[in-house]
């Protein structure tokens, strides 16, 4: 398939791009090129390929979520150098 200026130009446009028109050229020819291949791919029988999510058949293996009691608040407030009733007081970051 053979890729026109007008797409390159769209191309170009999407991704923000001012190119001369020697690149112009350089990209058409290149990106034709590109979807030569492509087509070559289509020509590969995949039909007893499996469709696959991932090259590796593991599994992500991780714990069920569970709520748990927490740790009482005075004894994480009790670690602050500086505290306000029941908030931790740090100094300020943004002016």
């Amino acid at each position: 398939m053979k890729v026109t200026r007008k797409e390159v130009e769209r191309i170009a446009a999407l991704g923000r791009l001012e190119l001369s028109e020697e690149q112009k050229r350089e990209m058409e020819a290149h990106l034709s090129g590109m979807t030569e291949h492509f087509k070559m791919l289509d020509a590969v029988d995949t039909s007893s390929v499996p469709p696959t999510a991932h090259i590796l058949d593991k599994v992500n293996v991780l714990r069920p979520d569970k709520a748990e009691p927490s740790f009482e608040r005075d004894a994480l407030l009790a670690n602050a150098p500086e505290r306000d009733g029941e908030c931790y007081i740090v100094p300020r970051a943004v002016e």
